[in-house]
């Protein structure tokens, strides 16, 4: 006979869509089984931090130099201060293979990473960064070598030699896109359990990969990584187990839709807690009173109002506004959604219906 396991309790995976950029993502995880939130984040933060691939420049040739501790003819910085500065170059290589970038320009002036040109499947991410200062009757000629790879290397400084013979300048290199991730674990409620882990990810990048694409990295790596650890058929987890339905647990059905959709695609939102009242905000009295007073009543009617329609309102200054942007925050929801009323009090009894 087989052996009947008990299921796991699947999560809802939510990302901040009002602060998701190209440099920073916020991931919200929930439920999660008790102790799962410091095991998994924990373990994607260090995968994030050492585990994703990027690119960088490992060495590079200057017309006038071969080592890095001389000066520069024609340049106001030596050549200490440009390697440091060619090491602050962020680029991306879009089909992992190493490739070159070429610089020549005539001074004087500054020199940007954008007057850099780079091959085709190179991209320069950081194009105003400053890299040097060409003088008077001074000119720049620079090739770069680019090489993908994963967390730092050292120079590549080949032994016995201590000058290349052509002038290359081999560089330490961090290849890693990812600056800085941070994550918190806090409780919260299924039904009646209360001890449920929600964990909150926090993902800083480069710029050369966004934090989306660069946590369906990490996960991957763990997934290849962890499957080698079988020594038999995968239990079937993902089979006979559901991901929790929001619906059986008002409060958590909020704190799952941390994440509104701006798109303002209406089966996305929280639509019983829009048409609320912002008495569930626990407000303070002088700024619950300012809000009524103008004719808000209802959650929908405040979220649709941007911060400086509220700072516009009497009596209403910057200490009412911080507090009714934190607790409009804490149930995910932001200013300015632009979503109709009626359009909410239609998807509700639309949704009584189905019942």
């Amino acid at each position: 006979m087989s052996k009947i396991y008990r299921p796991l309790t699947i999560p809802n995976l939510v990302w901040d869509k009002a602060s998701l950029t190209q440099t920073y993502g916020e991931l919200v995880v929930q439920p999660l089984e008790p102790g799962f939130g410091i095991t998994l984040g924990n373990a994607l933060r260090r995968v994030l931090l050492g585990g994703i691939e990027g690119a960088a420049v490992t060495s590079y040739t200057c017309k006038g130099i071969n080592n890095e501790f001389t000066v520069i003819p024609g340049f106001i910085e030596d050549a200490m201060q440009l390697s440091l500065n060619i090491k602050s170059i962020i680029v991306t290589t879009k089909d992992g293979r190493p490739g070159t970038m070429r610089l020549y320009k005539k001074g004087p002036g500054p020199v940007t990473v954008g007057d850099i040109q780079a091959d085709e499947h190179l991209e320069l991410i950081n194009k105003d960064f400053l890299l040097a200062h060409i003088a008077q009757d001074g000119e720049c000629d620079m090739q770069f070598f680019v090489e993908p790879g994963r967390g730092y290397h050292v120079a590549k400084w080949p032994l016995e030699k201590a000058y290349q013979e052509d002038g290359r300048i081999y560089l330490d290199a961090l290849f890693s896109p990812i600056t800085k991730v941070m994550f918190d674990v806090e409780k919260t409620r299924v039904g009646e359990a209360i001890d449920f882990d929600r964990l909150i990810l926090r993902v800083h990048t480069d710029g050369s990969i966004n934090p989306f694409d660069a946590v369906h990295y990490a996960v991957s790596v763990l997934r290849t990584q962890l499957e080698h650890f079988l020594y038999a058929a995968e239990i079937p987890f993902n089979t006979i187990s559901q991901v929790v339905n929001p619906a059986i647990d008002k409060k958590l059905e909020l704190e799952v839709s941390s994440v509104i959709a701006h798109g303002n695609d209406i089966k996305d939102l929280p639509v019983e807690l829009l048409l609320k009242s912002i008495d569930e905000l626990e407000l303070s009295a002088r700024a619950h009173n300012c809000l009524k007073n103008n004719g808000i009543y209802k959650l929908v009617d405040l979220v649709n109002l941007s911060e400086d329609d509220l700072l516009t309102i009497k009596n209403f200054g910057d200490k009412s506004l911080n507090e009714v942007k934190s607790s409009v925050k804490s149930l995910g929801l932001s200013f300015g959604m632009n979503i109709k009323k009626e359009d909410l009090e239609a998807m509700l009894l639309k949704k009584d219906d189905l019942q």
